[in-house]
């Protein structure tokens, strides 16, 4: 963990900001006449997932934040909650509240490999795969004569999504 200065500041650097890991999503080092340089940065809570902008001076310092990734394994969703084991020890589960996974999980099946991020040995955020290979469940049927918007149609995953 190391002590950043305001310049340090840049994209995708997790930073602790007043005890709660921060990711760095964009920063824009700006000076305007006869001033010092401030540092325009837009925060993303890893915990609540909120996005927050804060100006760095030039004088101030913050601390590079501990954030490990280990490898899980998604199992289910229930009662508004989405569950997730470790690999190498399935026993230890933990769940995330399914309204801040919700966009990530419903590209997941049962069993599907994630990553977790963790900070101060509890799970904040979880990565999903690029890629996933998903079957199509249900597609209705395309309209002859639909191809001026591109025929385009929707369909259902086996994820549900």
């Amino acid at each position: 963990m190391a002590i950043l200065s305001y310049n340090e500041i840049l994209p995708k650097t997790v930073i602790d900001y007043n005890g709660e890991p921060y990711e760095v999503l964009s920063s824009h080092i700006f000076r305007m006449q006869m001033r010092k340089p401030v540092n325009q940065t837009k925060l993303r809570n890893m915990i609540t997932g909120r996005v927050t902008e804060i100006s760095f001076h030039q004088n101030e310092t913050v601390q590079e934040a501990d954030v490990d990734t280990m490898d899980a394994l998604y199992l289910y969703t229930n009662k508004g909650a989405s569950w997730f084991a470790e690999v190498d020890n399935a026993k230890n589960r933990f769940s995330f509240p399914e309204d801040a996974v919700h966009d990530k999980v419903q590209w997941l099946i049962q069993n599907a490999p994630v990553e977790v991020a963790t900070y101060q040995e509890k799970p904040v955020t979880v990565k999903i795969p690029v890629k996933a290979d998903l079957k199509v469940t249900e597609a209705p049927p395309g309209i002859k004569g639909d191809t001026a918007q591109g025929g385009n149609k929707v369909v259902v995953l086996e994820s549900g999504a």
